[in-house]
Parts: C-alpha cells; sequence; structure tokens
C-alpha cells in the first residue's frame, strides 16, 4: 500500500530564501551569496545530502536491534559533485549531481565485516538513497495563476 507524503514550498520575500514546510515543520532553504543567495541557510543540494545521511542514521537506528548490530554512535559523511554553470546557465551540462559519496562511521564494538554487512543494508533499504541511485518519476501536475 502507498503511502503519500505532501510538503509546500514558498519562496521568501529575501533574496532566494525559500520556506519548505511537511506536516507543520519547517525549514529555510537558500543560496550561497557565489550563487545569488543570502548564504542564511543551506542550498537545496545539500539538503539531499543531508536527507540522504539522515535516512541512512534512521534505518541504522529502526533496524540495529533486528540485525543483531550494537553501536554505541552513528555519522554519515556525504560529498556530492556538481558543476554549478549548469544552474546559472553558463554551460550545457547537467544541473544535478554527477556523484554522491557517503562514508559511514560506527562506534561499535562488532567486527568490520558485520559493520560493512550492515552497512551494506541500510543502503539497500533507506529510501532516500534508492531515489536517488534509481530515479523517480517527476510528474508536473499543473500550473495554477492566482
Amino acid at each position: 500500500m502507498l503511502t503519500t507524503f505532501k510538503a509546500v514550498t514558498k519562496k521568501l520575500p529575501e533574496g532566494l530564501q525559500v520556506e519548505c514546510n511537511s506536516r507543520g515543520f519547517k525549514i529555510i532553504a537558500d543560496e550561497p551569496k557565489d550563487l545569488g543567495g543570502t548564504d542564511k541557510a543551506m542550498n537545496p543540494v545539500e539538503i539531499v545530502l543531508c536527507a540522504l545521511g539522515a535516512c541512512q542514521s534512521i534505518v541504522a537506528s529502526a533496524f540495529a536491534q533486528a540485525h543483531n548490530f550494537t553501536f554505541e554512535e552513528f555519522h554519515v559523511e556525504l560529498e556530492g559533485d556538481l558543476d554549478p554553470d549548469g544552474f546559472m546557465g553558463l554551460a550545457d551540462v547537467r544541473t544535478g549531481f554527477q556523484e554522491i559519496r557517503f562514508t559511514m562511521h560506527f562506534k561499535t564494538n562488532e567486527s568490520q565485516e558485520k559493520a560493512e554487512a550492515f552497512a551494506a543494508f541500510i543502503e539497500k533499504t533507506c529510501p532516500v538513497g534508492d531515489c536517488l541511485a534509481n530515479g523517480v518519476k517527476l510528474v508536473q501536475s499543473g500550473v495554477v495563476r492566482y
């Protein structure tokens, strides 16, 4: 059975700032000054990196016990490469990430092999990772003037 998640984004008056809302929670997005923003918040591609790391962290915590895997701490370092010239219209290159790299860090007494197996499970199970690795169909449902 499918579950539908919803979000609404609204352009704010200052610079390129955008308010993002879902289920009553809010985050602000912006762009660095060199990309035309006010540099008061993460930009959307940084939020994508955070979404991937957050999803991996949630999967790790939610499934550790079922996999008989214990850890004291967990964090993910992420980085992605993109060419801003595509976004800025300065070159005919892909506007999105060309590659995202991540390293999972476990503070654990488990073996390296067991940590690597659990990391593979996290990667396979993470919905955000699945969206990024396999793509997702984007459907514009319409344009509304008001």
